[in-house]
Protein backbone atom coordinates (compact mmCIF):
# COMPACT_ATOMS: atom_id res chain seq x y z
CA UNK A 1 0.00 0.00 0.00
CA UNK A 2 2.79 2.57 0.58
CA UNK A 3 4.43 1.16 -2.31
CA UNK A 4 1.03 2.34 -4.40
CA UNK A 5 1.14 5.85 -2.35
CA UNK A 6 4.46 6.38 -3.08
CA UNK A 7 4.04 6.33 -6.71
CA UNK A 8 1.01 8.32 -7.05
CA UNK A 9 2.87 10.83 -5.16
CA UNK A 10 5.18 10.81 -8.05
CA UNK A 11 3.26 10.91 -10.60
CA UNK A 12 1.64 13.78 -9.32
CA UNK A 13 4.71 15.69 -8.95
CA UNK A 14 5.87 14.65 -12.35
CA UNK A 15 3.03 15.74 -13.76
CA UNK A 16 2.93 19.15 -12.12
CA UNK A 17 6.42 19.08 -13.49
CA UNK A 18 5.47 18.74 -17.11
CA UNK A 19 2.60 21.05 -16.66
CA UNK A 20 4.55 23.98 -15.53
CA UNK A 21 6.94 23.42 -18.00
CA UNK A 22 4.04 23.43 -20.94
CA UNK A 23 2.80 26.55 -19.04
CA UNK A 24 5.56 27.99 -19.42
CA UNK A 25 6.39 27.29 -23.28
CA UNK A 26 3.31 28.40 -23.82
CA UNK A 27 3.55 31.85 -21.86
CA UNK A 28 6.66 32.56 -23.79
CA UNK A 29 5.02 31.90 -27.01
CA UNK A 30 2.91 35.34 -26.22
CA UNK A 31 6.16 37.30 -27.32
CA UNK A 32 6.78 35.23 -30.39
CA UNK A 33 7.18 37.18 -33.29
CA UNK A 34 4.78 35.36 -35.58
CA UNK A 35 1.35 36.48 -34.44
CA UNK A 36 0.02 33.26 -35.23
CA UNK A 37 1.54 31.71 -32.39
CA UNK A 38 1.23 34.47 -29.81
CA UNK A 39 -2.70 33.94 -30.82
CA UNK A 40 -2.55 30.10 -30.39
CA UNK A 41 -0.99 30.80 -26.69
CA UNK A 42 -3.46 33.23 -25.80
CA UNK A 43 -5.77 30.57 -26.94
CA UNK A 44 -4.54 27.44 -25.24
CA UNK A 45 -4.10 29.79 -21.60
CA UNK A 46 -8.05 30.15 -21.22
CA UNK A 47 -8.33 27.59 -18.91
CA UNK A 48 -5.40 28.54 -16.61
CA UNK A 49 -6.52 31.56 -13.93
CA UNK A 50 -3.08 31.80 -13.30
CA UNK A 51 -2.33 32.77 -16.76
CA UNK A 52 -3.95 36.29 -16.37
CA UNK A 53 -1.13 38.18 -15.20
CA UNK A 54 0.76 36.85 -18.10
CA UNK A 55 -2.13 37.60 -20.35
CA UNK A 56 -3.20 41.14 -19.06
CA UNK A 57 0.61 42.21 -19.30
CA UNK A 58 1.09 41.24 -23.12
CA UNK A 59 -2.39 42.82 -23.48
CA UNK A 60 -1.01 46.43 -22.98
CA UNK A 61 1.80 46.15 -25.84
CA UNK A 62 -0.05 43.54 -28.13
CA UNK A 63 -0.26 45.60 -31.70
CA UNK A 64 -2.05 42.72 -33.80
CA UNK A 65 -5.81 43.26 -33.24
CA UNK A 66 -6.76 39.71 -33.71
CA UNK A 67 -4.42 38.60 -31.03
CA UNK A 68 -5.58 41.05 -28.73
CA UNK A 69 -9.27 39.97 -29.20
CA UNK A 70 -7.72 36.22 -28.36
CA UNK A 71 -6.54 37.89 -25.06
CA UNK A 72 -9.55 39.48 -24.52
CA UNK A 73 -11.92 36.41 -24.90
CA UNK A 74 -9.45 34.63 -22.61
CA UNK A 75 -9.32 36.97 -20.07
CA UNK A 76 -13.31 36.88 -20.09
CA UNK A 77 -13.05 33.01 -19.75
CA UNK A 78 -10.80 33.53 -16.58
CA UNK A 79 -12.96 36.77 -15.43
CA UNK A 80 -10.61 37.34 -12.39
CA UNK A 81 -10.36 40.49 -9.70
CA UNK A 82 -7.02 40.78 -11.58
CA UNK A 83 -8.90 41.26 -14.81
CA UNK A 84 -11.57 43.53 -14.22
CA UNK A 85 -9.06 45.70 -12.63
CA UNK A 86 -6.82 45.51 -15.70
CA UNK A 87 -9.79 46.15 -17.72
CA UNK A 88 -10.78 49.12 -15.87
CA UNK A 89 -7.19 50.39 -16.57
CA UNK A 90 -7.66 50.21 -20.31
CA UNK A 91 -10.32 52.34 -19.74
CA UNK A 92 -8.01 55.07 -19.18
CA UNK A 93 -6.03 55.01 -22.16
CA UNK A 94 -5.84 57.31 -24.89
CA UNK A 95 -6.30 54.63 -27.19
CA UNK A 96 -9.96 54.59 -28.28
CA UNK A 97 -10.09 51.11 -30.30
CA UNK A 98 -8.54 49.52 -26.55
CA UNK A 99 -11.07 51.48 -24.79
CA UNK A 100 -13.43 50.07 -26.61
CA UNK A 101 -11.95 46.38 -26.41
CA UNK A 102 -12.46 46.82 -22.87
CA UNK A 103 -15.99 48.04 -22.75
CA UNK A 104 -16.88 45.34 -24.95
CA UNK A 105 -14.98 42.59 -23.04
CA UNK A 106 -16.34 43.88 -19.26
CA UNK A 107 -19.93 43.57 -20.79
CA UNK A 108 -19.24 39.98 -20.99
CA UNK A 109 -18.69 39.82 -17.26
CA UNK A 110 -21.24 40.91 -15.82
CA UNK A 111 -21.57 38.86 -12.29
CA UNK A 112 -17.46 40.17 -12.24
CA UNK A 113 -17.96 43.82 -13.13
CA UNK A 114 -20.97 44.02 -10.93
CA UNK A 115 -19.30 44.59 -7.55
CA UNK A 116 -16.80 47.47 -9.00
CA UNK A 117 -20.03 49.03 -11.11
CA UNK A 118 -21.05 51.71 -7.89
CA UNK A 119 -17.37 53.35 -7.58
CA UNK A 120 -16.71 53.25 -11.82
CA UNK A 121 -19.55 54.76 -11.74
CA UNK A 122 -18.41 57.32 -9.31
CA UNK A 123 -15.12 57.82 -10.72
CA UNK A 124 -13.44 61.44 -10.64
CA UNK A 125 -13.26 61.58 -14.18
CA UNK A 126 -16.44 61.94 -15.84
CA UNK A 127 -15.12 60.18 -19.15
CA UNK A 128 -14.35 56.97 -16.91
CA UNK A 129 -17.91 57.61 -15.97
CA UNK A 130 -19.18 57.91 -19.17
CA UNK A 131 -17.35 54.56 -20.57
CA UNK A 132 -19.30 52.84 -17.34
CA UNK A 133 -22.09 53.81 -18.80
CA UNK A 134 -20.77 52.45 -22.08
CA UNK A 135 -20.39 49.35 -20.50
CA UNK A 136 -24.02 48.83 -19.03
CA UNK A 137 -25.66 49.26 -22.38
CA UNK A 138 -24.99 45.86 -23.00
CA UNK A 139 -24.56 44.21 -19.64
CA UNK A 140 -26.86 41.62 -18.77
CA UNK A 141 -27.54 42.60 -15.10
CA UNK A 142 -30.39 42.96 -12.76
CA UNK A 143 -29.44 46.43 -11.27
CA UNK A 144 -28.87 48.29 -14.54
CA UNK A 145 -31.76 50.42 -14.71
CA UNK A 146 -31.03 50.91 -11.22
CA UNK A 147 -27.19 52.20 -11.33
CA UNK A 148 -27.97 54.77 -14.63
CA UNK A 149 -31.12 56.08 -12.41
CA UNK A 150 -28.25 56.86 -9.83
CA UNK A 151 -26.49 58.35 -12.06
CA UNK A 152 -29.24 60.49 -13.49
CA UNK A 153 -29.91 61.58 -9.75
CA UNK A 154 -26.70 62.87 -8.44
CA UNK A 155 -23.71 63.49 -11.56
CA UNK A 156 -23.10 66.78 -12.11
CA UNK A 157 -21.58 66.13 -15.63
CA UNK A 158 -24.08 66.77 -18.39
CA UNK A 159 -22.31 64.60 -20.36
CA UNK A 160 -22.54 61.82 -18.32
CA UNK A 161 -26.37 62.75 -17.40
CA UNK A 162 -27.32 62.30 -21.01
CA UNK A 163 -24.83 59.08 -21.80
CA UNK A 164 -27.41 58.05 -18.88
CA UNK A 165 -30.72 59.58 -20.06
CA UNK A 166 -29.94 57.98 -23.64
CA UNK A 167 -28.95 54.34 -21.99
CA UNK A 168 -32.55 54.59 -19.72
CA UNK A 169 -34.40 55.29 -23.57
CA UNK A 170 -33.45 51.76 -24.22
CA UNK A 171 -33.88 49.98 -20.94
CA UNK A 172 -35.59 52.14 -18.22
CA UNK A 173 -38.75 51.13 -16.81
CA UNK A 174 -41.66 53.66 -15.15
CA UNK A 175 -39.34 53.45 -12.28
CA UNK A 176 -37.38 55.76 -13.94
CA UNK A 177 -39.64 58.39 -14.88
CA UNK A 178 -39.65 60.27 -11.65
CA UNK A 179 -35.90 60.18 -12.18
CA UNK A 180 -35.59 61.58 -16.00
CA UNK A 181 -38.10 64.63 -15.24
CA UNK A 182 -35.76 65.84 -12.13
CA UNK A 183 -32.68 65.23 -14.72
CA UNK A 184 -34.64 67.46 -16.98
CA UNK A 185 -35.59 70.24 -14.09
CA UNK A 186 -31.28 69.88 -13.16
CA UNK A 187 -30.09 71.32 -16.66
CA UNK A 188 -32.69 73.59 -18.09
CA UNK A 189 -30.35 75.49 -20.42
CA UNK A 190 -28.93 71.77 -21.87
CA UNK A 191 -31.32 71.15 -24.69
CA UNK A 192 -29.52 67.64 -25.74
CA UNK A 193 -30.99 66.61 -21.66
CA UNK A 194 -34.08 67.88 -22.60
CA UNK A 195 -34.23 65.78 -25.95
CA UNK A 196 -32.81 62.79 -24.26
CA UNK A 197 -35.22 62.62 -21.32
CA UNK A 198 -38.33 63.34 -23.80
CA UNK A 199 -37.28 60.47 -25.63
CA UNK A 200 -36.95 58.31 -22.99
CA UNK A 201 -40.39 59.28 -21.57
CA UNK A 202 -41.95 58.56 -24.78
CA UNK A 203 -40.30 55.63 -25.17
CA UNK A 204 -41.17 54.39 -21.63
CA UNK A 205 -44.86 55.61 -21.60
CA UNK A 206 -45.28 54.10 -25.09
CA UNK A 207 -43.92 50.52 -23.62
CA UNK A 208 -47.50 51.22 -21.66
CA UNK A 209 -49.96 51.45 -24.50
Amino acid sequence: MAIVKSTVKETTSSYEQVRQRDFSRIVADLSNPDAAKRRRAAMVLAPFSDAASHLVEHLGREEDAGVRETILMSLTRIGSPEVIAALVECLRLDDPRRRNEAIEAMQRLPDAVAPIMSWLLKDRDPDIRIFAVNVLESLRHKDVEQWLITVAENDENVNVCAAAADLLSETGTEKAIATLERLKARFPGEPYIAFAVELALKRIQGSRT
